[in-house]
């Protein structure tokens, strides 16, 4: 990162590309997941932009992960990748994209919650209580049955939403206590492609290979899996790395309640995705809850894993 002091553009370019690609990304998933298979889908999107990250990292001079950093890393990978990214994916080919966001976006409650049981760095106060109880309200919004402006969303896929946002907040609780890189992008890089090993592994567990032509792929999904790599992980990871560097963490940690905001609204203009009460007021709830949550004064830990980017980049 330069030490010069940046210009404004460059900031505002940071947060938008943050701002729009994270939220974007959602329904890139969405469109992808339609013919390519979830966890496979994943797997190459992670595979492709870790190992972009680590040979860009190994040609700026940075040394290789030694083997426990390896080990921390695809230990890691699990709950981050397959847990996360997988159930993410297969989700949503049953929910829609938007509702998935605002969903995901519960990380920090979960997180919070994991620092009180586990790390014990943040207390049960009444702020962390109120906020905790609104982001469950929301969700609780989100899957309730039909009558509330909309019909019910899959159940199994809300619950892997769930289950997908418990693994990656205690994921980034545990990493903080493995021996991971140095550097905040080879440990994330690392990460990615120990993650892209493990979902394609995981796809062939799956039998996801079974009846998968490659040509019968549209160019549509192939798009999407070109812009979640390059757009999704890659621009929009180096902008986020770059911001922290130049942002107090509270403002650049503001994609966390824009990216949902974002994908609410393209699925709704570019995929015809409902918004009704039921996605209003949920929406609305969980927002509130993460703002308030992500706010909270809490004691400084260092730690250095992709998790770092929270709800960000789906």
């Amino acid at each position: 990162m330069e030490s010069t002091q940046p210009h404004r553009w460059q900031k505002f370019l940071a947060f938008a590309i943050i701002y729009l690609v994270w939220g974007s990304t959602f329904l890139a998933i969405r469109i992808g997941v339609r013919e390519l298979p979830p966890f496979l889908f994943a797997g190459m999107r992670f595979f492709v932009a870790g190992t972009a990250i680590y040979l860009w990292m190994i040609a700026r001079g940075n040394p290789s992960p030694a083997g426990r950093e390896w080990a921390a890393a695809s230990l890691l990978a699990v709950p981050i990748f397959v847990m996360d990214y997988g159930l993410l994916f297969w989700a949503e080919k049953r929910v829609p994209s938007g509702m998935a966001a605002v969903m995901m976006a519960t990380i920090p409650a979960f997180t919070a919650l994991a620092e009180i049981l586990i790390l014990r760095t943040q207390r049960l106060t009444l702020r962390l209580t109120c906020a905790l109880l609104l982001g469950i309200g929301g969700v609780a919004v989100l899957v309730s049955p039909a009558g509330f402006g909309a019909g019910a969303i899959d159940a199994k896929g809300s619950v892997a939403l769930v289950i997908a946002a418990v693994g990656w907040s205690f994921a980034s609780v545990f990493t903080r206590k493995l021996p991971l890189p140095a550097s905040k992008v080879m440990s994330s890089g690392s990460q990615m492609l120990a993650g892209g090993v493990l979902l394609t592994v995981a796809a062939t567990v799956l039998g996801e290979f079974k009846g998968f032509h490659v040509q019968t792929v549209s160019v549509s999904a192939w798009i999407s899996l070109l812009y979640l790599i390059v757009a999704g992980s890659i621009v929009a990871f180096t902008a986020y790395i770059w911001l922290i560097g130049h942002e107090s963490p509270t403002r650049v940690g503001t994609y966390a309640y824009v990216n949902p905001l974002v994908a609410v609204l393209l699925g709704y203009f570019l995929a015809g995705e409902a918004l009704g009460p039921r996605t209003l007021v949920g929406t609305i709830l969980v927002l509130v809850s993460v703002a308030v949550i992500t706010t909270a004064p809490k004691r400084p830990i260092e730690f250095a894993t992709v998790a770092d980017e929270a709800t960000a980049e789906p």
